[in-house]
């Protein structure tokens, strides 16, 4: 009983700070030019979402709120009254139950999405993440597919504590069998979650609640009911000679900072949104580090067996004779999050951490 109402307390806490931060406008100010269509990535993923239940009647959705409620950060906003009940399905708090059931589904040919309110409870049904979804393609030779898409906030929020802030881009981009998304913009999030949706194996869709309400610019091209992304392709979203800087989901827009102040001092950054944890897009950051000869990776999660460690790994087999510096790798601080703001700053990295790192491996500074 104390396990269901401190997860039902977690839950309002996350839900409350989600209209805290829709309702106060946090989020940092961007310009654009008015030519330009924006787009928050909330209402991306919703866009995504119901075109593709609209051209598909095999996808579904479930998880806790989705519908009534029109999900816990209103991805879903709208979808049970176009789709009904039958496609839009408010489960139990029992993320075992409700994941379980999402994979036999797909293993009859559906295609579900499956909302976690936060990733950190997807470690209630990462038996049926792992063992029942990913494996099974393998384990029966090719003859079970599994078109299921796993998607929810991932990563730190503001103020949730140790249980509600882990990064799990590196626990999932471990496995084989898994496809393992990180979008940053409202463009990555609209045609990553297409592809996801439309692709054939288990996809892991890492967002973050930060970036929820954030606008960006959007092509015309990417508000194509067609449009979608390549799995396992990054962007290079500011390109530079001087050094290479890896980021994925909200850590691309401190590094594009930390890029715009170090140009100010004469160093040329150039910045790459990873999108796709696995497959990583080994080719694009191994080209980039052979013409910058530097490299600094950002991520959120841990240290230890991060994803900045695996394309350190990758650097130094494929492309060791090209760099001029020992590789950066700025990360979260190594240490369950804290839950004070002053201490939850510390724990996980800042525009400065990278401008500072940058200096370092070029040569600028020593601290």
């Amino acid at each position: 009983m104390s396990g269901i109402i401190g997860r039902t307390m977690a839950n309002r806490r996350i839900s409350d700070l989600n209209k805290f931060l829709v309702g106060s406008r946090v989020f940092a100010s961007r310009t654009y030019s008015s030519a330009v269509k924006e787009m928050t990535v909330r209402d991306a993923l919703n866009s995504a979402l119901d075109e593709e239940m609209s051209a598909d009647p095999k996808v579904f959705v479930m998880g806790e709120e989705v519908g009534e409620y029109q999900g816990a950060y209103k991805i879903t906003k709208g979808l049970l009254t176009k789709y009904g009940p039958q496609r839009v399905i408010d489960t139990p708090i029992t993320e075992a139950g409700f994941t379980g059931i999402g994979v036999g589904a797909a293993y009859h040919g559906l295609r579900p999405v499956i909302e976690f309110m936060t990733f950190n409870f997807s470690m209630q049904a990462i038996d049926h993440i792992i063992n029942s979804a990913a494996k099974s393609n393998y384990m029966s030779a090719g003859q079970i597919s599994v078109p299921i898409v796993f998607r929810g906030p991932n990563g730190a929020a503001a103020g949730v504590g140790a249980q509600h802030s882990q990064c799990y881009a590196a626990w999932y981009g471990a496995c084989p069998g898994l496809k393992v998304l990180a979008p940053y913009s409202s463009e990555d999030a609209r045609g990553l979650l297409k592809a996801a949706i439309r692709d054939p194996d288990p996809v892991v869709f890492l967002e973050n609640e930060l970036l929820y309400g954030e606008s960006f610019p959007i092509s015309a091209e990417a508000l194509d009911s067609s449009f979608s992304l390549p799995i396992g392709k990054a962007k290079i979203e500011r390109e530079g000679k001087d050094v290479t800087i890896t980021a994925f989901s909200k850590m691309v827009g401190y590094a594009l900072k930390a890029a715009e102040i170090l140009a100010k001092e004469g160093i040329s950054a150039e910045v790459i949104n990873l999108r796709s944890i696995r497959p990583l897009d080994r080719p694009a950051i191994n080209a980039s580090v052979r013409k910058t000869n530097r490299l600094v990776t950002v991520e959120e999660g841990f240290p230890q067996h991060g994803v900045g460690a695996e394309i350190c790994a990758s650097v130094v087999e494929e492309s060791f004779e090209y760099l001029d510096a020992p590789v950066e790798r700025i990360t979260g601080a190594d240490v369950p999050m804290p839950y004070a703001a002053n201490l939850e700053r510390l724990a996980v990295p800042q525009i400065e951490d990278i401008v500072r790192a940058v200096k370092r491996v070029c040569y600028r500074s020593s601290k």
